[in-house]
């Protein structure tokens, strides 16, 4: 994790103390269930919550300590914990394997994480959709390849992206659900040691659910649909963030990121204003992408467990978390102060001397019986000498002079197919679609 793209809520849920915190939790429930159940004396899990009620600070520095002697993490933690509670403590853990603890424990950190994260999805959708209202009707000239196309609207341009982040926040659900379950079940899963209802009412506590089958661990097929799912999420930020720096190009500036007083864009040109939200967001991008993979990888652990999965979910857990949480929080600051130039819009639309209603003069030769064939032949010819005059030359006033096409069209037919508001009568369809 590298704190200038971390924020504290998030960052927070990662931190050992936070950890022991639920380590703590699960070995109480489970200890104060095996008292109601008469397997352990009943006052211990009541010694561990009174002694949980004095709100103790977790040593992680002592537990550590413990650890380098031990080299276990979870013996480190239970042995400090006996140190502070005394003889009761003897009966945590009755039955249950480290990984009951840890894959439970990562299991409540990722569903946490989740709800910080869908409501940065819903903050980022929030704010998309008033800049999509903004500029419903704003014209702007529509790309394939990166080349003009036809017209469409910036609030389209918009539109589409909060549909993406929309059918993200629907997939992210899904992964919560599926990410969110407990285990409790013993060495090799068996429950050779500890009663299923103890598993079940240490599950009802943290908000989690039963793995029906944990093989000492919980499959890591359900992480491995987590991290994709983020990495998704960060190819739709990545779609939105590449599309802000392609139109602050100079030689296109329709849009550009907020230049805040006293901001510098270079140290060597006083005059750069450079998109550096967005590119960082693209370098962000490619990172929690990138912990997809070993995500991938961990499915295939060895029998009942190893722990090859371990080490990877260490860096991936936080990091993927962290880094998706600061980055949507970035890109919902882009929006809400995103710079639109409608005039610049409407310039770049004009430059190409009306190449880009090509399509309506094409068709419209078609409907009056040239075939398609002829009809694009003779649009083309004449778009080409546009083309190549760098937009001086005029399509309409080319197709106007050209016999062929008059003899199927009259001068005011064609005028009428250069019409810009002829390309948005949809847009109320699409936004209702879009926003209901």
């Amino acid at each position: 994790m590298v704190p200038r793209y971390a924020r504290p809520e998030m960052s927070a849920l990662w931190e050992p103390e936070a950890k022991f915190r639920i380590w703590f939790e699960i070995e109480a429930h489970a200890t104060q269930k095996l008292g109601e159940m008469g397997v352990v004396p009943a006052s211990a899990g009541q010694a561990l919550w009174d002694w949980w009620a004095t709100e103790p600070k977790i040593d992680v520095e002592a537990i550590d300590a413990i650890e380098a002697v031990t080299k276990h993490d979870v013996i480190a933690f239970l042995t400090w914990v006996a140190e502070q509670v005394g003889d009761e403590a003897r009966f945590m853990h009755q039955g249950m394997t480290s990984s009951d603890v840890l894959d439970t424990t990562l299991a409540v950190q990722l569903a946490r994480a989740t709800d910080i994260l869908m409501a940065d999805l819903d903050a980022l959708c929030a704010a998309i959709k008033i800049r999509a209202e903004e500029h419903k009707y704003t014209p702007t000239i529509g790309r394939s390849h990166g080349i003009h196309a036809e017209p469409v609207t910036f609030g389209l341009k918009l539109a589409q992206a909060y549909a993406e982040f929309d059918r993200c926040r629907t997939r992210l659900t899904a992964a919560r659900e599926e990410i969110a379950t407990c285990a409790v079940s013993g060495a090799v899963g068996t429950f050779a040691n500890i009663d299923p209802e103890v598993e079940a009412y240490v599950a009802e506590k943290l908000g989690l659910t039963p793995e029906p089958v944990s093989t000492q661990v919980i499959p890591r097929d359900r992480h491995a649909m987590y991290f994709s799912t983020l990495a998704v999420i960060a190819g739709s930020i990545e779609r939105l963030a590449v599309e802000v720096r392609h139109l602050q190009r100079t030689e296109v500036l329709e849009a550009e990121e907020y230049f805040s007083p006293g901001q510098k864009g270079s140290s060597a040109m006083p005059h750069k204003r450079n998109p550096i939200l967005t590119e960082n967001l693209t370098g962000q991008a490619r990172m929690i992408r990138a912990y997809a993979l070993p995500a991938l990888e961990n499915v295939a652990l060895w029998h009942e467990r190893d722990i090859s999965h371990s080490s990877v979910e260490r860096f991936i857990g936080p990091d993927a978390t962290i880094t998706l949480d600061f980055a949507l929080a970035r890109l919902t600051g882009v929006v809400e102060k995103l710079l639109v130039y409608p005039a610049r819009m409407q310039s770049n639309l004009d430059a190409m001397g009306g190449l880009v209603h090509s399509q309506r003069v094409l068709l419209a030769l078609t409907q009056t019986g040239v075939s398609r064939e002829d009809a694009y032949r003779l649009v083309q010819r004449n778009a080409m000498k546009v083309w190549e005059s760098n937009g001086a030359l005029s399509l309409l006033e080319l197709l106007k002079g050209d016999d062929e096409v008059t003899a199927a069209l009259s001068d005011a037919q064609l005028a009428e197919k250069f019409d810009l508001e002829y390309h948005f009568k949809h847009v109320d369809t699409v936004f209702a679609r879009v926003f209901g």
